[in-house]
């Protein structure tokens, strides 16, 4: 197969779909690769690494796209990128599709198969291509979040950590899952005071088995976060559906309990944000003031990292990518009931139930795509 990586166009956006370790791996077993020219220099990889590795370099986009059998990039399509797609055409990223129907739209209308790095799963039901990222934006959540908690920045100027003779920083984490649990182990190494909430009481007794008593596990109900946002300093929002848009979970209301100068860090933003009052901003302006309170809702936070986040991606990625390289799309699919799982458009078919309930389009099975 004809595999390309071209670079990525979102603002800010330095990670790249392959490394050049990558890129290997697939020519080892027989494949093409074809890499756009300065593709990894953002995330510290020369055009000369991918030509050692045996890669093509090409000098536009548009070169490796109308060769490309599979497309591996990191964030969705830019506008500009979606004519430059053609029928029948693997697409492998990131999408976040729930809250982007203009590109669900424009996917399906050009006929490509569109696999999700979002919703495949393993066989524990887990989903180790987005685990990786939302481990480091959990991480950066409370690096971004301890900064804009300064004054200069509009935040109400609060040390988490605090010093001896004073109280230290509150942080809340609504949602428990992997960047929560990342963000909860980031927020206690700086020694704050840290209250995480999930619904689910398997994973509140789990947090609390990791992390004793440096942690107060709250059983998520409007009560308890109306509680815990009038206390907190610093409010990390990491809930998730997978393929679904985020529930508002933090009201426009709940602003007003809360005091002036906290932060908000919403990192579901890409899946629309567990905040009513979120919209999506860019690393060049990542921060605004609402109700008095700092939102940060950038969303490709480990795009700030890139170099550590191209790699932990494609570490994750890479096995995937080789599969359906291998057996192609479809036969990869019917021995990968998890990958299956990541097929969110396939011909001008949706092909996952929660991105066809959030954008309101016909749904067709996976099975009914792909044969039995």
């Amino acid at each position: 197969m004809i595999i390309g990586c071209t670079k990525e166009l979102k603002n800010h956006e330095y990670r790249v779909g392959l490394t050049p370790d990558n890129a290997a791996m697939l020519i080892a077993h027989g494949h093409s690769v074809l890499v756009e020219t300065q593709a990894g220099a953002g995330a510290g990889f020369a055009d000369e690494e991918y030509t050692y590795a045996g890669c093509k370099v090409l000098e536009t986009a548009k070169e490796v796209y109308d060769a490309a059998e599979m497309i591996i990039k990191v964030k969705e399509p830019e506008a500009c990128e979606i004519p430059l797609l053609h029928e029948g055409q693997i697409l492998y990223t990131y999408l976040h599709l729930a809250p982007n129907k203009p590109l669900a739209e424009g996917l399906l209308q050009k006929g490509v198969k569109a696999v999700a790095y979002e919703t495949i799963t393993d066989a524990s039901g887990n989903l180790p291509c987005l685990r990786p990222m939302s481990q480091i934006a959990g991480r950066l959540s409370i690096q971004e979040g301890a900064k804009y908690l300064e004054r200069s920045f509009g935040g109400r100027g609060i040390l988490l950590g605090g010093v001896p003779g004073v109280e230290r920083g509150k942080i809340v984490i609504i949602g428990g899952g992997v960047a929560g649990t990342y963000a909860a182990k980031a927020a206690v190494g700086i020694d704050a005071q840290v209250t995480v909430l999930d619904i689910s009481l398997n994973r509140l007794s789990y947090l609390e088995d990791i992390f004793g008593a440096s942690v107060t596990t709250m059983y998520s109900t409007e009560a308890n976060i109306r509680r815990s946002l009038a206390e907190a300093d610093l409010v990390i929002g990491s809930v998730l559906i997978p393929g679904a848009s985020s529930p508002k979970l933090v009201r426009r209301e709940h602003l007003k309990l809360m005091k002036p100068g906290a932060v908000i860090v919403d990192i579901a933003i890409d899946q629309g944000g567990c905040c009513e009052s979120s919209h999506v901003t860019l690393h060049k302006d990542p921060v605004y003031i609402e109700e008095g309170i700092v939102h940060y809702c950038v969303g490709n936070m480990p795009g700030a990292v890139p170099r550590t986040s191209t790699i932990a991606l494609g570490n994750a990625t890479v096995g995937y990518a080789v599969k359906m390289a291998d057996l192609g799309l479809e036969e990869a699919m019917k021995r990968d009931a998890g990958l299956a799982k990541g097929l969110n458009i396939y011909c001008g078919k949706c092909t996952n139930k929660n991105v066809a309930d959030s954008l309101q389009l016909d749904y067709v099975p996976v099975e009914n795509v792909i044969g039995a």
